[in-house]
């Protein structure tokens, strides 16, 4: 008995040296970080940005960033260890959702009426993600701020798109230029942004048909499109609801628009500018996809869909999508 309160006084001895030297350790920082102090919570927070739609390879490779930035540096005094990665992870997710190529999309706007010219966005993206309510949306966003707005109809494949546009163009009290179906898009288009500037219009925000992005006839038209009107945006329209099929889209058709430049213009090829994210409230906290599709195609996200009326869009917040992703 004697010997096992022995043993038991001496592992409560060691424990408390060891906790001791834990709280000094924590308290004086100094320490160096090292991949067993890492790896454990780093691989918890893949996993949970996973379980949020982020893609396992981008979430791989974020996470390895994080590791290589942090492997080797100096822990600040009573800083714990879990809020050092975490504050680090929480910094590479705002440093990809705020790429160097940033669209003030009002503003660029404002600067193209005040040096007399037509601002253009053209509005690209697969079958039924609602871009053509989108751009309706954009059309009330823009005309709330005071500008004119034009929608030009360049879907002249699919049935019906131009009466929808004329739907939205109706209840929005504003001009519509289309030339029905079966016409060459990109002459259309063309012609749309000649009768804006003649007729004193701000903003020409150009609808185009919806598209597989494995369809090679549609991509070249729309890429003839882009890259004879060379509008001020492209804007990708993808749906919140289908996930990280969203990520494989928008990487084809960025891609396709720099394949299929024409040589004239090959030392500067047009691609996605933009991203308009639909249906954003309907996936809760499950908004990974965003955060992949920013990150294939260093594209910030311009504004993001949440209802069904023209008021229910809305720019995204960085910082609450963060907090989304970590919570």
């Amino acid at each position: 008995d004697d010997k096992e309160a022995e043993v038991s006084s001496k592992k409560s001895s060691t424990a408390q040296r060891g906790w001791l030297s834990q709280a000094i350790r924590f308290a004086s920082g100094g320490t160096e970080l090292d991949d067993q102090d890492i790896a454990p919570i780093l691989e918890t927070l893949k996993g949970r940005l996973m379980g949020k739609n982020v893609a396992e390879e981008i979430a791989s490779k974020l996470c390895e960033s994080v590791r290589t930035s942090l492997v080797g540096k100096k822990r600040a005094a009573l800083s714990s260890i879990n809020g050092i990665v975490e504050g680090a992870v929480e910094d590479a997710l705002v440093r990809i959702l705020t790429p160097k190529k940033q669209t003030d999309v009002l503003r660029e706007a404002m600067r193209a009426k005040s040096d007399g010219r037509v601002y253009s966005i053209v509005f690209i993206g697969v079958n039924g993600v609602g871009k053509s309510t989108n751009l309706a949306k954009v059309a009330h966003w823009l005309m709330g701020h005071g500008l004119k707005v034009m929608l030009c109809a360049c879907d002249t494949f699919r049935s019906g798109a131009v009466e929808q546009l004329r739907t939205h163009a109706t209840r929005l009290g504003i001009p519509l230029f289309e030339r029905g179906y079966e016409k060459d898009p990109s002459s259309v288009a063309r012609e749309g942004l000649k009768h804006a500037a003649a007729t004193g219009i701000d903003v020409v925000l150009v609808d185009t048909a919806g598209r597989m992005q494995d369809n090679e006839p549609l991509m070249r038209a729309l890429a003839k499109l882009v890259h004879s009107n060379d509008p001020d945006l492209v804007l990708f329209v993808g749906e919140m609801l289908v996930g990280n099929d969203a990520v494989d889209q928008l990487t084809k058709f960025h891609q396709k628009l720099i394949d299929l430049c024409p040589v004239a213009k090959a030392s500067k090829p047009r691609s996605v500018d933009a991203i308009c994210l639909t249906k954003y409230d309907t996936v809760d906290d499950k908004v990974g996809a965003a955060l992949s599709m920013v990150y294939v195609s260093g594209a910030p996200i311009v504004f993001v869909g949440t209802g069904q009326s023209y008021q229910d869009l809305r720019k995204l917040s960085v910082k609450n999508f963060v907090d989304q992703l970590m919570r």
